[in-house]
């Protein structure tokens, strides 16, 4: 069973910075495509970023390009998104997943291309 266990949301102001991260039980993690997506309040869940098995490809959503940084540790099943120049915008739950195949080539930008989630971590942006 593959668990995973979102960390490092709070409250920070506007133009502040967070760092989250995201631990994963099971083995060989490197070998499964990771990412991020956050839902908001009246909105639905949405593409944050991606990263390739060893972290050597990423993506990122129009919305978060400049200011984030998707990042993986698979010695230690740990990947992060650290966040800077946080707006109001980016207040919602964040939540890394899992795309559970290992064949094929590119990164994966819809909730329905992944297969395992977390409980999520709050991030609120406010003053």
């Amino acid at each position: 069973q593959v668990k995973l266990v979102e960390s490092g949301g709070g409250l920070v102001q506007p133009g502040g910075s967070l760092r989250l991260s995201c631990a994963h039980s099971g083995r060989t993690f490197g070998r499964f495509r990771m990412g991020w997506f956050r839902q908001a309040p009246g909105k639905e869940r949405e593409f944050v970023a991606a990263a390739s098995r060893i972290g050597g490809t990423t993506s990122y959503a129009d919305s978060v390009k400049g200011r984030f940084t998707i990042s993986r540790d698979n010695d230690n099943n740990m990947l992060y998104l650290q966040m800077t120049s946080l707006k109001p915008g980016d207040t919602a739950v964040y939540s890394c997943a899992i795309r559970r195949p290992i064949t094929g080539l590119g990164l994966y930008y819809k909730a329905s291309d992944y297969d395992y989630w977390g409980q999520g971590t709050q991030v609120t942006v406010s003053s």
